[in-house]
């Protein structure tokens, strides 16, 4: 049997990716994982119990706290909404009311990827919702227009990521249930990034566009003041329904559950308002609800159970003091850790990476004397990363089945927006006030 913390720690780790390349559910994974780490570390628990009475215990009592939580139930709530917006044609009229607006910047309709992303993460909080609404879209669109190809996979795959950066996020969400930072104040964190993530998007659109001519048509389509007027006939309820979930969190008026049901019941008085609700609509987007949550809630109970172990045999205190050992500056552990999550990315999905690693990882941070809100955007922008990687990158997967091209192309596309999301984490990590900034302002008021 394995005493030693370190040593088990490895153990856990391989075992973990066994399961998880033989393609068994995740959750099973991070139980089955669990359950041979106390099995393997018989010896070394307190001998109160049969090791079965203790494993039993163990999975019942994480279960019960994983999923006992208020906060949790705005999850599925947010899903509900996303799932009626993409539904419903109301995230056509979305992309509808962007076009004139962008037609006079340099690379055009190019943007309307970061545009449309920006303003459809905002109301879906979900990455994989986002690149597929939006790509179902614009894509024909912009390829029937004589813009590039590669251009316009490139921007949506890295801006369909910012369904997690930019608040209502899912990922947000769990990470605040799982390490107890306030979910408002994680929302309001992620405005800033999400801003600098999407500008840094449209100035790479806007040098390219400008250096090479041929990735934007010749051809100038001119809008009157009439076709601007009308488009905000298609914004402005979108905008709308922006202002009343995000502004009800940050104006302190509303928890984040409470919010949820307010856009859910927006989305659905804005799908009747364009006569696009109907029952069939409404049976896609609670049978998708329900599918999506039950896996997520798999997952947190999986992880739950891990993390109970993991601490229960003294793996995250002996790690910590590991790396506290070894004398590693702040920034060479983020360096390190970031790494790790890059690895990661390349095998696991974003909801998992957190789950998994958290237990783990929140420890160390903290020792090393990081913000557990400022990790939680850094952990955001990890799991965006994680949705472009190869080969397990969920938007890429979006992408190749909406546009029907090679895999190895569209991961081409890809890469200059892969290289600005890390410009992104370097730049919030050498000046953290980026994700400080709104939740200090905001709390002062």
């Amino acid at each position: 049997m394995i005493s030693d913390p370190l040593i088990l720690s490895i153990a856990l780790v391989f075992i973990m990716f066994v399961f998880l390349l033989s393609s068994i559910w995740i959750g099973v994974s991070l139980i089955l994982t669990g359950i041979l780490g106390m099995l393997i570390a018989e010896n070394h628990l307190p001998p109160v119990l049969s090791i079965y009475d203790k494993i039993g215990d163990l999975l019942a009592a994480s279960m019960y706290d994983s999923l006992n939580s208020w906060s949790l139930a705005a999850l599925p709530i947010f899903i509900l909404m996303g799932e009626i917006l993409y539904k419903s044609s109301i995230s056509t009229r979305l992309l509808n009311g962007l076009t004139p607006w962008l037609s006079f910047i340099p690379g055009k309709l190019l943007h309307i990827n970061v545009a449309a992303c920006s303003l459809f993460a905002a109301i879906s909080g979900s990455s994989s919702a986002t690149t597929a609404t939006v790509g179902k879209i614009t894509l024909d669109e912009l390829k029937k227009r004589g813009y590039s190809k590669s251009l316009a996979l490139g921007s949506l795959a890295g801006s369909g990521t910012l369904g997690f950066l930019i608040p209502p996020s899912l990922i947000m969400i769990i990470y605040g249930v799982l390490s107890n930072v306030s979910i408002g104040k994680l929302f309001m964190a992620g405005i800033l990034p999400g801003f600098l993530l999407a500008t840094l998007y449209s100035v790479y659109i806007m040098i390219a566009s400008s250096v090479d001519k041929s990735v934007v048509p010749t051809n100038n389509d001119k809008y009157s003041l009439k076709d601007f007027t009308h488009s905000l006939k298609d914004l402005f309820p979108v905008l709308s329904l922006i202002t009343v979930v995000l502004g009800s969190i940050y104006g302190g008026l509303a928890t984040p559950t409470e919010a949820a049901s307010l856009g859910v019941l927006g989305s659905v008085i804005l799908a009747i308002y364009f006569k696009s609700l109907s029952f069939e609509v409404m049976r896609n987007a609670l049978l998708n609800t329900i599918k999506t949550s039950v896996m997520i809630s798999f997952i947190i109970v999986g992880a739950g159970f891990l993390s109970q172990v993991v601490g229960f045999l003294g793996i995250a205190r002996a790690i910590s003091e590991f790396i506290g050992s070894m004398g590693l500056s702040p920034f060479a552990l983020i360096l390190i850790i970031g790494i790790m999550y890059v690895f990661l990315g390349m095998i696991l999905d974003g909801i998992s990476i957190v789950v998994m690693t958290l237990p783990i990882v929140l420890p160390i941070i903290q020792l090393a004397g990081f913000d557990p809100l400022w990790f939680g955007i850094f952990l955001v922008f990890m799991v965006e990363l994680s949705q472009i990687t190869p080969p397990v990158g969920f938007s890429l997967f979006v992408i190749q089945s909406i546009s029907g091209e090679k895999i190895e192309y569209i991961l081409k596309a890809t890469l200059p927006f892969f290289i600005l999301m890390i410009v992104a984490v370097v730049l919030i990590t050498v000046f953290p006030e980026i994700v400080e900034f709104v939740p200090r302002y905001m709390t002062a008021k």
